[in-house]
């Protein structure tokens, strides 16, 4: 079974990156905007259960943290995909690191820079027109993240929620 580990903002942040993804971002309609903490990865159904265990552990050694959006970027030259930037974080880089770590898998090709993608696999003279555009606006938006979830993908190429794991000790 393919799985992710994602945070999901809340409904406003998804409403504003949503006004802009639905035009410049494929994966639309397959998952909600997130800031992904561990890429998709394959599991067993028994590995699963021994996640979800690990996750829990992995939720208790946190508290819930402040994110903050300030700016659009763009991770061009790599590939033409424009984001929200979220501001690094000690608590964020953490949890990221901590999952990462316990979760082996393959690793990465990239660095974890967190973000919320709005846009991707748009031609260069688009991705030019658009963030030319957008990169000129300010974006701040700060909000209280108090929770991560284990995704799991369905046949349909679409995402959705396996469990949902609380930040702090209960």
């Amino acid at each position: 079974m393919k799985l992710g580990i994602v945070i999901f903002p809340s409904k406003k942040l998804q409403d504003q990156a949503n006004s802009f993804r639905k035009r410049y971002d494929p994966s639309y309609s397959l998952i909600p905007p997130h800031l992904t903490l561990k890429a998709s990865f394959s599991a067993s159904e028994d590995q699963i259960e021994q996640l979800t265990v690990l996750l829990d552990e992995i939720s208790n050694n946190f508290d819930p943290f402040v994110m903050k959006t300030t700016k659009f970027s763009s991770f061009k030259p790599v590939n033409n995909v424009i984001y929200f930037k979220i501001d690094a974080s000690e608590e964020l880089d953490e949890l990221q690191k901590m999952i990462n770590e316990k979760i082996p898998s393959e690793s990465s090709e990239y660095a974890f820079v967190p973000h919320i993608t709005i846009g991707q696999q748009l031609s260069n003279d688009e991705h030019s027109d658009v963030y030319g555009s957008l990169r000129m606006n300010q974006f701040n938006y700060e909000e209280t993240i108090d929770r991560f979830h284990l995704l799991y993908q369905l046949e349909n190429g679409s995402w959705t929620v396996y469990e949902t794991f609380r930040l702090g000790k209960e």
